[in-house]
């Protein structure tokens, strides 16, 4: 028993991490999907953009109340149109950019060695076609 258990608990440690992981970079591709899906229905110019920032970084357009993921900003959301006219686009991308996942059990911290840390950046992102007409 005394053997196996390190054993264990290093497997279980590194199975919660990536299980962490994976839900974190799940939320931020669930984040930029719902600011593409919303810029495709919005009006180009004036407040869309803000509004879509802050729908993927809190989840609402009023920017109210916490991140969905820990460390998240509006600086780190990027909008891209591409194709069409500068007012009505063809595509709409919504990238996220600068965002570090920051693990529990981070080695790198643990030892000193930079090496051995598990944080990544994460940067995902979300291309949709926009409506040529607006929903009513």
């Amino acid at each position: 028993m005394a053997i196996v258990l390190p054993v264990l608990l290093v497997l279980f440690g590194a199975t919660a991490e990536f299980g962490r992981f994976f839900y974190t970079y799940q939320t931020l591709t669930k984040a930029t999907r719902v600011g593409a899906r919303y810029l495709t229905t919005a009006p180009t110019g004036g407040t869309a953009d803000g509004k879509a920032q802050n729908l993927v970084v809190y989840g609402n357009t009023a920017g109210t109340g916490d991140p969905v993921v820990y460390g998240l900003s509006s600086a780190n959301v990027r909008i891209e149109r591409d194709g069409g006219s500068s007012s009505m686009p063809e595509r709409v991308t919504v990238v996220i950019e600068g965002y570090t996942y920051q693990p529990l059990f981070d080695l790198g911290a643990l030892t000193g060695n930079k090496s051995l840390s598990l944080r990544v950046d994460v940067s995902p992102s979300t291309t949709m076609r926009v409506f040529s007409t607006l929903p009513s």
